[in-house]
């Protein structure tokens, strides 16, 4: 077993027993043929960009999709679960012609790219109403880290529906990173997680109001779009995974059997240099980019996500009233999988399954990736309470200092009034975030990335970039921020989605 050592663990946040103990929760079970033939590929297609452009039609719309051998009615990009990869490159042109086929108002948002969060780029308060058309268009930034992003909707009170029903895409940035010889070399392959629960008819199930409080999981997991597909490397070779939690509400705490990983990003990042670690934990919207060496007897190894407790909601969860593992005993009203969640307490779950065919030339990994420079000394420190509690206007909500975002799709856009926060063009600031509620909070910033420096006072040591930290139920996290290029008004909020539209969300304006 290779050990985490302390940084290593505070970096990925990954919780409870090694990938040792996996035998004994589980055993080695006999992979179905049919799993076998599944495609490795994203079946979606892929949009480039060329000649600095990148340009497509985009069409939200309810389409049927092959779930698992049954037929869901799930809601879709172009028809496609995950939605179409995009790919360009910084300085590019972005232009993309938006038509929204659902029966609910809906926007986008580009989740860890640095774009202005105005006008008709990474502009959360857009509504655009079912029938209508937007054409979003905006430049990606020359200084735009090269990485693994994504796009999915933003509109308060829609976003974790809405993104429960499939609306996810990944946006790829090309850069310098991918020219590096030991990772070009590399087998690519990109990794979209995602959970549904759908009724008899193949119809989504509607979420009752104890699992919105728990954040909503579904009892059917996809890794693009399929149920356990198998990816394919040659034995000796190096398989490079970029992985997407595009879950409302799930965490995954992945191990690869008898394997390591090598990360060698988080959150789009690159790290300074690859870091070993036998287990990574992705929070709902956190992505890792992480390499595989093909260094073992030629076979067939599962991709499992480990049990991960993220808390409960007071005497419904943890080991209350109801006697179990967390709502409604654990197994929800569903009978054990349905959509109160699991919230991944029980066993593992396979997920995916790495095989080896061939073998060739042992590949190096790359010995160094990037050169993360510490921010200065910050200007101000701000302190945010993460909690939940009652408020007169919306009943039971989650909470930030005390207060719930007070926004939602089927008002206009907040105005002065509704701002919590306003900083500084081109200033740094510290952000402490204290999390004194009984669950887990992803906190997530829009439009510029950030450094953690500490976890309850004990510096972070491990340099890294993010748009995305792990706030655990006890816990106080301090980020450094340097909120820089670009004006306007977005967002902070938890990306456990349903805890986002019950009020977990603060207004940001940047001033110039």
């Amino acid at each position: 077993m290779v050990k985490l050592n302390r940084r290593q663990f505070i970096f990925l946040g990954a919780a409870g027993a090694g990938t040792t103990l996996v035998g004994n929760w589980l055993g080695k079970e006999t992979i179905s043929s049919q799993s076998l033939l599944q495609s490795s590929a994203n079946l979606a297609p892929v949009h480039k960009s060329s000649d600095g452009l990148l340009e497509l039609d985009l069409e939200a719309r309810e389409s049927p999709i092959n779930l698992s051998g049954r037929q869901a009615y799930l809601l879709t990009y172009n028809g496609q679960i995950p939605a179409p990869r995009l790919e360009a490159k910084p300085g590019d042109k972005v232009r993309i012609h938006f038509t929204n086929n659902l029966s609910q108002p809906t926007n986008l948002h580009y989740h860890g790219l640095h774009i202005p969060p105005t006008g008709t780029a990474d502009n959360v308060f857009l509504r655009i109403n079912p029938g209508e058309k937007f054409n979003y268009e905006f430049d990606i930034a020359q200084n735009q880290a090269a990485g693994t992003f994504w796009y999915h909707p933003h509109l308060h009170g829609l976003v974790a529906e809405q993104l429960f029903g499939g609306l996810a895409g990944l946006f790829i940035v090309r850069g310098e990173e991918d020219e590096i010889p030991e990772i070009k070399a590399a087998q690519e392959e990109f990794l979209v997680l995602q959970d549904f629960s759908i009724d008899e008819r193949g119809k989504l199930l509607s979420s009752m109001h104890m699992s919105l409080m728990m954040g909503r999981e579904g009892d059917v997991i996809t890794v693009n779009g399929q149920v356990n597909p198998s990816f394919s490397l040659p034995a000796g070779g190096l398989l490079r995974l970029r992985i997407l939690n595009a879950s409302t509400s799930r965490f995954y705490r992945l191990t690869l059997e008898e394997h390591s990983f090598y990360q060698i990003a988080i959150d789009g990042n690159a790290l300074n240099e690859p870091i070993e670690v036998r287990e990574l934990l992705l929070t709902p919207g956190q992505r890792a980019d992480v390499l595989v060496k093909g260094d073992k007897q030629p076979g067939q190894y599962r991709l499992l996500n480990l049990p991960y407790d993220r808390g409960s909601m007071g005497m419904m969860g943890g080991r209350g009233m109801m006697g179990g593992r967390g709502m409604m005993g654990g197994r929800g009203m569903m009978g054990g999988r349905g959509m109160m969640g699991r919230n991944n307490r029980d066993l593992p779950i396979a997920l995916a399954t790495v095989n080896y065919e061939s073998s060739v030339e042992s590949l190096p990994l790359p010995t160094k990736l990037a050169s993360i420079s510490a921010l200065p000394e910050p200007v101000t420190v701000r302190r945010f309470e993460l909690n939940h509690g009652m408020s007169p206007a919306v009943g039971m909500a989650f909470l930030i200092n005390g207060e719930p975002y007070s926004g939602d799709w089927r008002s206009q856009p907040p105005s002065e009034d509704r701002l919590q926060t306003q900083v500084k063009l081109d200033t740094v600031e510290d952000w402490e975030i204290t999390n004194t509620g009984v669950m887990d909070h992803p906190f997530h910033i829009h439009v510029n990335s950030f450094q953690v420096i500490s976890r309850n006072g004990q510096p972070e040591s491990l340099p890294a970039w993010r748009d995305t930290v792990l706030v655990r139920r006890g816990e106080t996290v301090r980020i450094r921020i340097w909120f820089r290029d670009f004006a306007g008004q977005t967002v902070y909020h938890c990306h456990i989605l349903d805890h986002e539209d019950l009020g977990m969300m603060g207004n940001l304006m940047i001033n110039a």
